[in-house]
């Protein structure tokens, strides 16, 4: 192989579903030649990998960093929703992440912001209305109308809402949706308002249902909500209506692979190597109309080099021509220069829950994001090890007077806490633990390392800081993800049963997501969309 301007090798092309021996010529970053020939090197040549919709914020680095790792794996590009951040800094945070991002050879493409609050009844430091919208759908790395989680609005013909969506129209970008579970009359009204994506299906019904409707489904493997299993018939039934992402994704696993893994599982089931190809890399390219090679004369010399077609292991990554996969640049990011909310505080956390009343207990469930309600007994104390009940605090972000109080089952935990500065979409301090005083330690730790992830086992704090924001960190990825990859360990070990109890925790105050959820207001019944008692009736 050379490096210069050519590369051979079996090209696979995902346009006219073959698989040559070839040699590729490119200049500028651009493809200029395509040569089949029978004298090949044996290596293949595949399109990039583009994860269609992911928030680079949950990778716990700035966008610089969050490259680092997503090369390595084959991605070419993402296509970012900066939601996490646009919450808690607003439009200032949105153009940090966009000229961050512009320090790496990875290709970003950005979403505006749809929900900034995520639901009527957050907060955040800055609400988007559409006059905010339009002012990023107007920059030139800002490809579409990110996720429209609020699908009351969009049902029940909010002004506000369909003023956001109208500006994306205008300017003909797509629009991605957040619709989980919903059907039926409802889920053709949401569609019918121009909502073309959605990565929240967790049942292949589901999924079919959306995609007769016209809407593309995104097959999700994060970190916490893990989609690839139920959903992965339609690659072979209905390959042009799917793409992959990784939606949330922390450090550990990015390590370990991206968009690449999905790719890998696809063709252990047998599916055929251009179907796949087309979910990983044509849909997105041509949905979100990216300026992203396909192995095409005329096109960005935008590929990756695998050894095989089995397991992809990535040799090399190029894009606009460039073998980017060992490149090593400064990635030092500067803090950012703007004042932003990051001051927490807290008050002496305590309520009690009367004995023998009925209680609403907020019930996680394994690899979702949706949650169940548990109705049941507690002591005054509110925990209760033999029903894996424990206490769940969210503390504001933009308002230290504001915190709710719950009850959650599910993590498995007997002793200490777990905190974190990362609550979607709001972003208050989040914490769950086994006693009021280990919950108060741990946040202790968030507000004094000014954001920041951590567990705190009843003797010692483990953390690490996330001083951008309270959501990122520029380190480099490889040590942010040992450290998060330790404190993980620690908590697993000491009784914690969840795969990613963070990712977990950290949606756990999202109020667009089904069932129960937790605000600084209280706790929240999203099916009726409203706050609810904690008591059961």
């Amino acid at each position: 192989m050379k490096s210069s301007n050519s590369i051979s090798g079996k090209l696979v092309d995902p346009i006219g579903r073959r698989i040559v021996n070839a040699k590729i010529y490119f200049q500028d970053g651009v493809i200029t030649q395509i040569d089949e020939s029978l004298d090949a090197e044996n290596v293949y040549i595949i399109p990039g990998f583009v994860d269609s919709h992911v928030h680079i914020e949950s990778s716990l680095l700035v966008p610089t960093r969050f490259a680092q790792a997503a090369i390595k794996n084959g991605t070419v590009a993402v296509v970012a929703d900066p939601h996490e951040v646009a919450n808690v800094a607003g439009i200032e945070g949105v153009r940090f992440m966009i000229e961050n991002a512009r320090q790496s050879k990875l290709k970003f493409f950005y979403g505006a912001p749809s929900c900034v609050p995520a639901s009527p009844v957050d907060e955040c430091f800055e609400p988007f209305t559409s006059k905010e919208v339009a002012k990023l759908l107007d920059l030139p790395e800002v490809t579409h109308l990110a996720e429209m989680m609020n699908f009351p609005g969009v049902i029940n013909g909010n002004t506000e809402v369909h003023s956001i969506l109208s500006e994306a129209k205008a300017r003909n970008k797509p629009i991605d949706g957040h619709a989980p579970g919903l059907s039926g009359e409802n889920l053709t009204k949401y569609v019918s308002a121009g909502i073309t994506t959605d990565h929240e299906c967790f049942t292949l019904d589901e999924a079919k249902k959306k995609i007769e409707l016209g809407m593309k489904v995104l097959i999700r493997e994060g970190s916490a909500a893990k989609n690839f299993d139920a959903l992965h018939p339609i690659i072979g039934q209905n390959p042009s209506m799917a793409m992959f992402c990784t939606d949330d994704c922390h450090p550990d696993e990015l390590m370990g692979g991206h968009i690449n893994k999905h790719v890998r599982k696809a063709i252990a089931l047998g599916y055929d190597i251009f179907d796949v190809l087309q979910v990983a890399s044509v849909n997105p390219v041509n949905h979100y109309r990216l300026n992203v090679g396909l192995l095409q004369v005329g096109q960005p010399a935008d590929f990756i080099v695998v050894d095989n077609l089995k397991d992809f292991n990535v040799l090399s990554t190029y894009i606009k021509g460039v073998n980017v996969t060992n490149i090593e640049e400064d990635y030092a990011a500067e803090p950012p220069l703007f004042s932003f909310p990051n001051h927490f505080d807290h008050h002496k956390i305590k309520l009690d829950f009367p004995s023998g009343k009925p209680v609403k207990v907020i019930k996680v469930i394994e690899g979702e994001l949706i949650t169940e309600t548990l109705k049941t007994s507690v002591p005054v104390s509110g925990y209760d090890f033999d029903k894996d009940i424990l206490k769940i605090v969210v503390l504001s972000r933009y308002n230290p007077n504001n915190i709710g109080v719950g009850l959650i089952h599910g993590f498995g935990m007997r002793k200490g806490a777990i905190a974190s500065s990362i609550a979607h979409d709001s972003h208050h301090i989040v914490a769950i633990g086994a006693n009021d005083d280990s919950i108060l330690r741990a946040i202790d730790y968030i507000i004094e390392s000014r954001g920041g992830i951590c567990y705190f086992d009843g003797n010692e704090t483990m953390g690490l800081a996330l001083p951008f924001f309270g959501l990122m960190t520029n380190v480099d990825v490889s040590d942010a993800a040992k450290e998060y990859s330790l404190i993980n360990k620690k908590l697993k070990a000491d009784g914690c049963k969840l795969h990613a109890p963070f990712m977990t925790m950290a949606f756990m105050s999202l109020s667009v997501i089904p069932h129960l959820k937790l605000t600084p207001a209280g706790l929240f019944d999203v099916d009726r969309f409203s706050l609810t008692s904690i008591f059961a009736e």
